[in-house]
């Protein structure tokens, strides 16, 4: 019997937002490897679905994933999953992958819910083309990021948490202040917006209602 790893997408705010596929590939699998077993864990219970989760993130040891290797090898089929969206974008899941690929493992994705083209589709920019940053830098280089986003011509899309949210749109008012940007915010959830304007006029208004300060959110910058 092979081993396999699967990739599975899963919802980013929206539990009815899983795929078929997914769920019957959750159901499948010996064990699902995830970011966040609580996180995780409230999906698969939606679902009524019970499997073991074991623990996959930045801080995985060397050992416990030379273990994962190990035991894909001998025939145990992983489901790895972040805590919302597609693994391997912006989180740990690329080094299984790697790893997998070079001990012969099958892989497989199933794709589903992305937030940055869930963001991308609700802003409606013109064009084909942006560019992907993943999460802004929390203090190293971070000034030097906001400068580089003038340098492209495209749109570009990063993520931003709710803490630092603020000091993101001061930073672009300051560096680029005619800018046109798109902050979607609690994308698939209840509360879910897609704030347009200069950095200086959403900033401002998000300090007018701190309670949109709350959530996830994605980035998208048309440099002025």
């Amino acid at each position: 019997m092979e081993g396999k790893l699967s990739l599975v997408a899963t919802p980013i705010g929206n539990l009815e937002d899983v795929t078929l596929r997914a769920l019957r590939t959750l159901k499948e699998c010996d064990v699902v490897l995830c970011e966040d077993t609580r996180v995780t864990g409230k999906l698969l219970a939606h679902y009524e679905i019970k499997k073991p989760l074991r623990r996959y993130d930045a801080h995985t040891s060397e050992g416990d994933h030379e273990r994962i290797i190990s035991e894909l090898k001998e025939g145990k089929h992983f489901a790895l999953v972040s805590d919302a969206g597609t693994p391997g974008i912006s989180d740990p899941g690329v080094l299984l992958v790697q790893g997998a690929r070079e001990a012969g493992i099958i892989i497989e994705a199933i794709p589903g819910p992305s937030a940055v083209t869930t963001a991308v589709s609700l802003a409606g920019i013109a064009g084909n083309k942006f560019t992907f940053l993943g999460f802004a830098p929390l203090k190293k280089g971070r000034e030097t990021f906001f400068k580089s986003l003038v340098t492209h011509e495209e749109p570009v899309v990063f993520f931003e948490s709710t803490h630092r949210i603020l000091k993101t749109l001061t930073s672009l008012s300051e560096i680029t202040p005619k800018a046109q940007v798109y902050l979607g915010r609690e994308l698939t959830k209840m509360y879910e917006e897609m704030i347009i304007g200069t950095p200086e006029e959403i900033l401002n208004e998000l300090q007018s209602e701190p309670v949109r300060q709350k959530g996830e959110f994605v980035v998208l910058v048309q440099a002025g």
